[in-house]
């Protein structure tokens, strides 16, 4: 490894960054498979791999080689142009997704931006002048600011009214205060919620995914747009390359980031049904979109998922792991929950400390959200190897935090 160069590093110097973010004491400076590295060479094992993003784990080939070659051939010429690489990425994203119109966008944010002006502009056309869109308690959708409107989270708003208008909150799983909503709101035009809520807590409605089955019902009745934030349970993390996958039903509006890119940033936007057609030339648009080196990374993350079997490995390992934890800490009162790589550990008390702790005594990268949930997102090609030290660790960490 000695052909690697790493940053200049200036401990002496102050630090120009905007102090936006919490963070660790530590910075890796490698990464291969499911591990990461620092300076000094010591290992850790990544079961949060960038909040859902490396699925495929860090420098998988195929996705250096594709970086490394596009990279030398063309990167961006902008949406003025065709671009070949984004036309091949589209249909390849739209034949998993199930979804007929795709926009590549940067980032979760801006792909659940595009929601919302879909949203907008379809209530516009139905003669709609102040178009409400139905969004969950403890939802996360962004730090934008119409993104930020729709999250369910004071913490993530505060600061930053006003905010934008035209969002009705509804307890998360909850059908009749939906049902409810759209008796009072007769402005009501979408529903956005996430199938899985990431950064609530790893948290799946009471009934399960029957949530979504209903929530599609209430649209069609309504002739609302079904609009699903995937950016975090897309793209295979939950044992379906997309977590509405586990029903019949298909949204109108579907959006995605994370895993879209592995690591690359990028997202998309896209529709069918109700929402085909509604965004136009002149209404949407970035510099960005869809570059032929993002698009190239899109198709061959896709490509790769697809040839490794990584959604059923995801299915299988997932599935091992909530069985293992439940097992392993059955005296313990936790709650284990998830779909696929999406695992959410509830602990009965607060345990933001436990980030530390497997950090420095497991050398294992996990997250702590909700307050009180462990969050694992592992690679989608973890083996069984790799689960079982996953799953020891995770164990006697928890025995001894809650003895």
């Amino acid at each position: 490894m000695n052909n690697i160069t790493l940053a200049p590093v200036q401990t002496d110097q102050p630090s120009h960054l905007m102090p936006v973010f919490g963070r660790q004491p530590i910075s890796f400076v490698r990464g291969q498979g499911a591990h990461l590295y620092t300076a000094d060479g010591t290992e850790y094992l990544d079961a949060l791999t960038g909040i859902a993003v490396c699925g495929l784990g860090h420098s998988h080939p195929a996705i250096t080689a594709a970086i490394a070659e596009q990279a030398a051939t063309l990167i961006h010429t902008s949406n003025l142009f065709e671009v070949p690489w984004q036309t091949a990425a589209a249909q390849k994203l739209a034949e998993v997704a199930g979804m007929e119109e795709v926009f590549f966008s940067n980032s979760g944010a801006e792909s659940n931006e595009g929601a919302i002006k879909i949203a907008r502009k379809f209530g516009h056309m139905q003669g709609v002048a102040t178009p409400k869109i139905i969004v969950a308690d403890h939802s996360f959708h962004g730090r934008t600011m119409a993104t930020l409107s729709a999250t369910g989270n004071k913490k993530v708003q505060e600061g930053f009214g006003p905010l934008v208008e035209g969002f009705i909150r509804v307890p998360f799983g909850d059908i009749e205060a939906i049902e409810e909503a759209a008796i009072h709101h007769p402005d009501i035009v979408a529903i956005l919620v996430e199938p899985i809520q990431g950064e609530g807590g790893v948290n799946t409605a009471p009934q399960g995914f029957s949530y979504l089955e209903e929530i599609r019902r209430i649209c069609n009745q309504h002739n609302w747009l079904m609009m699903l934030d995937e950016v975090q349970t897309g793209n295979g993390r939950t044992g379906k390359y997309f977590a509405y996958q586990h029903t019949n039903i298909v949204p109108d509006v579907l959006t995605t980031a994370k895993g879209l890119g592995n690591g690359f940033p990028i997202g998309a936007v896209m529709t069918q049904g109700r929402g085909v057609g509604v965004l136009t030339a002149g209404n949407h648009g970035s510099t960005y979109s869809g570059t032929a080196l993002g698009s190239r990374v899109v198709y061959t993350v896709i490509d790769t998922i697809q040839k490794e079997n990584l959604v059923e490995n995801a299915a299988n390992m997932g599935a091992y792991l909530v069985e293992q934890f439940t097992e392993q800490l059955s005296e313990q009162n936790v709650t284990v929950r998830g779909f696929g790589l999406m695992v959410g550990i509830e602990l009965p008390k607060a345990c933001g400390e436990l980030v530390n702790i497997a950090r420095d005594e497991h050398h294992l990268i996990i997250n702590v959200t909700a307050g009180s949930v462990i969050r694992l997102l592992p690679t989608l090609n973890i083996n069984k190897k790799q689960a079982d030290i996953l799953i020891e660790r995770i164990v006697k960490m928890v025995k001894n935090f809650l003895a």
